[in-house]
């Protein structure tokens, strides 16, 4: 096998000039002086890839910046609406508390509650609870069968069930299902801003919102 010596790589360089251009990967390993005078343009074209390599890292870092704060932001307001619930000790307390933190935390502007039950409790808040043959639930048969959130602006139907004279004014929600053994319905945020609950945000918050919602209605509902 013949050697290959320094004269036949600088031959090979000269005849194909546009080769680190094509292996641009190839001037993160090696280390080319720079000479005092002109600058070489191979040392400009490392530098060029270094400089380009450390913006791709800074934005990356400010993207998992942001993802924290966010994170972080979600995680308080959360804690906000569990302490609501947890300091409630009755079920009209509950829900007032809940309307309070979801419109302050949250930032909606609409908040509604439909409990499915044969049994009408006394609540200061009207039409809380529905029989399971309500023609008002087959609009949310989807939600209730699924046991998953929707987002994005509800139907003219779904609407009035929920936000009665306010209907018009919703144009975007989070429709919320409570699907446990104990207790079944739907918790509703709306918003007059109709990219506020779009159809592609995401849900783990919601399904948490309704884990623990459900979870305190049905300690209080068994007082």
């Amino acid at each position: 096998m013949t050697e290959i010596q320094a004269s036949d790589v600088e031959g090979y360089l000269q005849d194909n000039p546009d080769f680190f251009s094509e292996h641009l990967e190839l001037l993160e390993k090696i280390s080319i002086p720079h000479p005092s005078g002109s600058a070489i343009s191979l040392v400009s074209k490392q530098l060029e890839l270094f400089r380009n390599r450390h913006h791709e890292m800074e934005n990356e870092l400010n993207i998992l910046i942001d993802i924290a704060r966010n994170n972080d932001d979600s995680a308080n307001k959360m804690h906000e609406l569990t302490l609501a619930v947890l300091e409630a000790d009755t079920l009209d307390i509950a829900i007032a508390n809940l309307d309070e933190v979801l419109k302050e935390c949250f930032l909606t502007d609409f908040f509604a509650l439909r409990i499915i039950s044969e049994e009408q409790v006394d609540t200061a808040m009207p039409d809380v609870f529905v029989p399971a043959g309500s023609e008002g639930l087959a609009h949310f048969v989807k939600e209730l069968t699924s046991n998953h959130s929707s987002c994005g602006r509800p139907t003219l139907a779904q609407a009035e069930f929920l936000f009665g004279s306010q209907a018009l004014e919703v144009q975007s929600c989070a429709i919320i299902p409570m699907a446990f053994l104990e207790i079944e319905g739907i918790i509703a945020i709306g918003s007059r801003n109709a990219e506020r609950f779009s159809r592609d945000m995401g849900r783990l918050f919601l399904t948490q919102i309704s884990e623990i919602v459900g979870t305190r209605f049905i300690a209080l509902l068994k007082k």
